[in-house]
């Protein structure tokens, strides 16, 4: 079994809804990022261990929380010493928006992966984009570069979207079975 860690930051819990779904599927450890944008004692040291990086983090204002930016700045010593080279990366993120520019998010995500010299995982779900297609079908936003999950702005955590959650689940799955062909 591989060693995958779904680094993250949520605001208001939709995206930590998210990580646990991206989790479960992947059997992965969370890592959460506070308020302040610090990881927990010895994150830094799950992150070098881990075998795939799972970024998450929601979108504000057409990129990824202050939060998460403060991380990745951070994260300039792994890429100095390439702690973090040849590891798989993945991302997903969720916003108030249908579209909100949740890819300009999972781009910012892909180059930070790419500047660690990593492996970019996609989606790798169909849409759902028939005239048959429902609000909680997997992959009704319809992404391939990573997970994306639409959370109106008055809504709590609780009330995702179903789909929006197994999408993030069955992505969670698709990390961790390239993680084992890879291994």
């Amino acid at each position: 079994m591989s060693n995958i860690v779904v680094v993250y930051h949520s605001g208001y819990g939709h995206t930590q809804r998210m990580a646990q779904s991206v989790a479960q599927g992947a059997g992965a450890q969370l890592l959460a990022i506070d308020a302040a944008g610090n990881v927990p004692e010895g994150g830094w040291e799950q992150l070098a261990a881990a075998d795939a990086i799972i970024f998450g983090a929601p979108t504000y204002m057409g990129a990824p929380s202050w939060q998460f930016k403060k991380f990745a700045d951070a994260s300039s010593k792994a890429w100095f010493s390439q702690r973090w080279k040849d590891k798989l990366f993945a991302g997903f993120t969720n916003s108030a928006s249908v579209q909100g520019d949740k890819q300009v998010t999972l781009d910012y995500f892909y180059h930070l992966a790419m500047q660690h010299g990593g492996l970019w995982v996609g989606l790798g779900l169909l849409p759902s984009n028939t005239k048959a297609a429902q609000r909680n079908d997997v992959n009704w936003m319809g992404s391939f570069s990573g997970a994306m999950a639409q959370s109106p702005s008055d809504s709590s955590a609780a009330e995702m979207f179903a789909g929006d959650l197994e999408t993030a689940r069955q992505f969670g799955e698709r990390v961790a079975q390239t993680a084992k062909r890879l291994a």
